[in-house]
C-alpha cells in the first residue's frame, strides 16, 4: 500500500516507521515546508492518506483529501465542531474517513471498558466519578481527545452527570476532567469512581506513541478499498 503521511512531526514520524515495519511505502510527506505538494498529481498513486496535524489545519486537510478522492484516516484532535462537515462532504464525494480521538488498539479496548462500567455504575449515587489525562507538553489541546470521549461515553451511559468540565465543577453534574502537561509522557488516561467507602479505578498507560501509530496503520489498511465513513470499532472488529 502506498501512503502519504499529512504532519510529519513526532507521530508521524513513528506511523512511518510502522507503516514500513508493516510492508507499506511512504510515498508522500506533507508538513508546514511543502505545503505546495498537497496537490491532485502527487496523490495519484496514493492508496491511503494518514492525517496527524493540529486543530487549526486538520479540516482543510481532510476536506482536501476527501476532493482529491482518497481514503483518509485522521487523529488530530481540537477540531470535531466541524465533524458533520466533513461526515457530510465524505457522503457527498463517496469517500473513504475514519476519524479517531485514539488509534491505539489497548485505548479502544479501555473504551469499550468504560462503557461497560458506566452502565454497571448507573443509579450507584453514593460514588462520584472523575476523569484524569496527562500528555506531554506540546500537546495543543486540552482536554485531550480521548479524554473528552471517555468522558462523552460517560454522559451517554450514567445519568449522574450531563456535562463535562475541565476546570473545578460547581455543580454536582459536571463531570470533572483534570489536565495536566509533563514531560515526557505520551498519554495516560484514568475514570475514577470514588466513594467514602471505597474506590474503582480504570486506567490506560501508554508506554510510547508505537501503539497509536499501529492502530493508525490499520485503519488505513481498513479503509484503502473502501467507501464510506467507519470507526475504530469497525476496524477492530468490536
Amino acid at each position: 500500500m502506498n501512503i502519504a503521511l499529512i504532519g510529519y512531526g513526532k507521530m508521524g514520524k513513528t506511523i512511518e516507521q510502522v507503516a514500513v515495519e508493516r510492508g507499506h511505502l511512504v510515498k508522500l510527506k506533507i508538513d508546514l515546508h511543502n505545503l505546495d505538494d498537497f496537490n491532485q498529481k502527487n496523490f495519484e498513486n496514493i492508496d491511503a492518506a494518514i492525517e496527524f496535524t493540529g486543530p487549526h489545519t486538520a479540516y482543510n486537510n481532510i476536506i482536501k483529501c476527501i476532493e482529491l478522492g482518497k481514503p483518509i484516516v485522521s487523529g488530530s484532535t481540537g477540531w470535531l465542531n466541524r465533524l458533520t462537515d466533513v461526515e457530510s462532504a465524505c457522503n457527498d464525494k463517496q469517500g473513504s474517513f475514519i476519524y479517531a480521538s485514539n488509534f491505539s488498539v489497548g485505548v479502544n479496548i479501555f473504551f469499550e471498558v468504560n462503557k461497560k462500567l458506566a452502565e454497571l455504575m448507573k443509579g450507584k449515587d453514593q460514588y462520584d466519578v472523575a476523569i484524569k489525562e496527562i500528555h506531554h507538553t506540546q500537546k495543543k489541546d486540552a482536554p485531550s481527545g480521548t479524554a473528552i470521549t471517555l468522558a462523552e461515553h460517560i454522559l451517554s451511559n450514567n445519568t449522574s452527570k450531563s456535562t463535562w468540565v475541565n476546570d473545578t465543577p460547581t455543580s454536582k453534574n459536571q463531570l470533572f476532567i483534570k489536565s495536566e502537561r509533563i514531560d515526557p509522557y505520551p498519554g495516560l488516561h484514568e475514570v475514577t469512581y470514588s466513594s467514602s467507602i471505597d474506590e474503582i479505578k480504570i486506567i490506560h498507560n501508554a508506554h510510547s506513541r508505537d501503539g497509536f501509530a499501529l492502530g493508525a496503520v490499520l485503519a488505513a489498511e481498513y479503509i484503502a478499498e473502501r467507501k464510506g465513513i467507519f470507526t475504530m470499532k469497525d476496524v477492530l472488529g468490536f
